[in-house]
């Protein structure tokens, strides 16, 4: 079979200037949420999930019309549902001694049972694809930002018989950094050299700028965590596989989207940043790397 070939993208210094300055202010953003408090990283992921949740349920109206004919309290009730989702994860979070966890327990157990009840009393018809959409999205969106919400806690390190000890925000850290990183670098790889079409789904993604990104990502996230940490190479390497993970699975999360943008004809899915698009163009790698990210957290670092 031959191969697809794509004639490489010239550098556009413009829209390099435009999207480094939005990303320059969104970084600023990203950090205060990560870094000033817990409650500022709850409100930050809180804010992501319902961007993206408005932005999915537009995408999701483009593609299938019969998703506009939802009920308003099906599509408002479902984010809320999956933002119970969030709250179950949120086992480091309580407010006047009341545990985040378990309010999205007993928040949730009432809209399993209130969500059907509505679609059978006030829906003119009880479409199963529209129920499918929404379930997809509650894992695609809300499972995904509940387990970051997971991974903000603090862990312990046994290395060499030294505990070291990574603050609450370490790993989500590493996981957006990773992908910034791999987003980065792989535009200005396949800005240069690229010139085989990565996927038909997205033309403008060429192999030569993912591998470029991919082990650009790796290198650039071990260095700096051994550096700025503890020199030593057991966590530097673990910070290494935790954006190799990343990057990968980051790739098809981009793909995904790319391929739901497509089918509803939509350039982007908000104006969220200026060159990057909406919500879920900004967070669709992170949505599908946090669920592996956390898999090899919890089987491998736990």
């Amino acid at each position: 079979m031959k191969k697809q070939k794509n004639q490489r993208m010239a550098f556009n210094v413009q829209t390099f200037r435009t999207r480094t300055l939005s990303a320059i202010i969104f970084i600023i953003i990203m950090l205060a949420g990560l870094l000033i408090n817990k409650w500022t990283f709850f409100l930050l992921f809180s804010i992501i999930h319902f961007g993206c949740w408005i932005e999915y349920q537009k995408l999701v109206g483009l593609i299938d019309k019969e998703y506009q004919q939802v009920t308003p309290f099906h599509k408002y009730g479902v984010r809320i549902a999956g933002w119970c989702i969030m709250l179950w994860f949120s086992n480091a979070f309580n407010i006047f001694g009341l545990q985040l966890h378990e309010l999205g327990w007993w928040m949730g157990l009432i809209f399993v049972f209130i969500l059907p009840i509505n679609e059978l009393l006030f829906a003119k018809t009880i479409r199963l694809k529209n129920i499918g959409h929404s379930i997809f999205g509650l894992i695609y969106i809300s499972l995904s930002l509940g387990l970051m919400m997971d991974l903000y806690k603090s862990f312990d390190i046994h290395v060499h018989d030294i505990m070291f000890f990574l603050c609450a925000a370490a790993i989500p850290i590493v996981i957006i950094a990773s992908l910034w990183i791999n987003d980065t670098m792989a535009y200005i790889v396949g800005s240069f050299i690229g010139k085989t079409s990565l996927s038909p789904i997205s033309p403008k993604k060429t192999w030569e700028g993912t591998i470029g990104g991919f082990i650009l990502s790796i290198v650039i996230t071990g260095l700096v965590i051994y550096y700025i940490g503890f020199h030593i190479l057991s966590i530097a390497g673990l910070a290494a596989i935790i954006a190799a993970i990343a990057a990968v699975a980051g790739t098809f999360g981009d793909l995904l989207e790319s391929k739901l943008k497509r089918l509803a004809g939509v350039k982007d899915t908000g104006s969220l940043m200026p060159g990057h698009g909406g919500f879920l163009d900004r967070f669709d790698s992170l949505l599908l790397a946090i669920p592996f990210v956390w898999l090899f957290v919890y089987f491998f670092m736990k």
